[in-house]
């Protein structure tokens, strides 16, 4: 029989591969109190480095990007394989392009962080950031959205699911679980991390699910379940061709993206917000799909047919009986492709 510590520690050596050697480092700067500095990275006036305490003991590295025309704040919970200085670009577009400030840290064994990476690290790790968030700087969760990007958004789950307050959740490429990224299952046992399938029924702020719909890692199923679980979910976007990795190139990443944060902005009171939260479960209702099967075609989808602006190439696909043929089942719920409409 496993023990409790043992399972963790052999779910951690499959789960977690932060980069070796790390891609920057952090010092300290002469002449500034011990103020702490970045190398391998651009030098940034309006970034903060941070070195915070996590409950476990471990110190954790974090980036703060600060906008003067920001009205919220994005935490972001990056994927696997990566740490702080690959993200340093992306951050800086992000913040810029978001208008929003934005804090990004490095769990613990990646990075300049201390520590053994582990589910339970991790969620030490993001709580004492929000921690940080609040006592350092002011960020309420009322002004407060969680990015979590695939490995992600199990810390990202984990924290959201504890603040009832929140503004807003976005999920990239997320995961249902970590067993569920290996095999197609419908059940979890005691070696299964960052069970998001249960985590997302308990967050009280509208979600947006984002997923390339040729995810070679995190199959589109994760995103499109997660979606659909959701309490509140938010028009999801499922970038067609897009895989795990590329999703921040394609054009409708950063348009779609800002309608989200443009829309959690203008929610200023519970009024406003019970209204959208009615309007997205009203949305969910409208989009639900029945699935049939034939003799001639397993892959046959009875659903609405689109709404779009009336491109003759999106509606020439849908046939008369109301189902389509699809080559493949992930074509489902993609845009169109001459008008940019959605199905889905």
């Amino acid at each position: 029989m496993f023990s409790g510590c043992l399972v963790s520690d052999l779910a951690a050596k499959f789960a977690f591969f932060p980069p070796d050697p790390p891609t920057y480092g952090i010092t300290k700067e002469r002449g500034h109190g011990g103020r702490l500095a970045v190398t391998g990275v651009p030098r940034d006036p309006s970034m903060d480095v941070l070195k915070i305490s996590n409950k476990r003991g471990n110190m954790i590295a974090v980036f703060y990007f600060k906008n003067p025309y920001a009205r919220l704040t994005i935490l972001y919970s990056h994927g696997n394989a990566t740490d702080l200085g690959q993200l340093y670009e992306l951050f800086v577009q992000l913040k810029l392009n978001l208008r929003v400030n934005l804090m990004g840290y490095d769990y613990s064994g990646y990075g300049a962080s201390t520590g053994k990476p582990s589910e339970f690290n991790t969620y030490a790790d993001i709580e004492a950031v929000y921690e940080c968030l609040e006592t350092e700087y002011g960020v309420s969760q009322e002004d407060l959205i969680l990015y979590g990007q695939s490995l992600g958004s199990g810390p990202t789950l984990h924290l959201a699911s504890k603040l009832p307050r929140l503004r807003g959740v976005v999920l990239h490429s997320a995961i249902l679980s970590g067993l569920r990224v290996l095999c197609h299952v419908n059940f979890s046992f005691c070696m299964d991390i960052y069970k998001n399938f249960n985590k997302i029924k308990k967050v009280k702020c509208p979600v947006l699910v984002i997923h390339g719909t040729d995810d070679e890692v995190v199959n589109w199923r994760h995103g499109n379940k997660l979606w659909k679980l959701a309490r509140y979910p938010y028009k999801p976007l499922w970038i067609k061709g897009g895989s795990h990795c590329n999703l921040e190139h394609y054009p409708d990443y950063a348009i779609h993206l800002s309608l989200f944060i443009k829309e959690m902005e203008n929610v200023a009171t519970a009024k406003q917000l019970a209204k959208i939260r009615r309007d997205l479960q009203l949305r969910r209702t409208n989009t639900k799909t029945t699935t049939t099967f034939t003799a001639n075609c397993c892959c046959r989808i009875r659903i609405q047919k689109p709404k779009c602006s009336g491109c003759s190439s999106c509606c020439s696909r849908w046939k008369g009986c109301g189902c389509i043929s699809l080559g493949c089942c992930k074509d489902f719920a993609h845009p169109c492709s001459s008008c940019g409409s959605r199905n889905g």
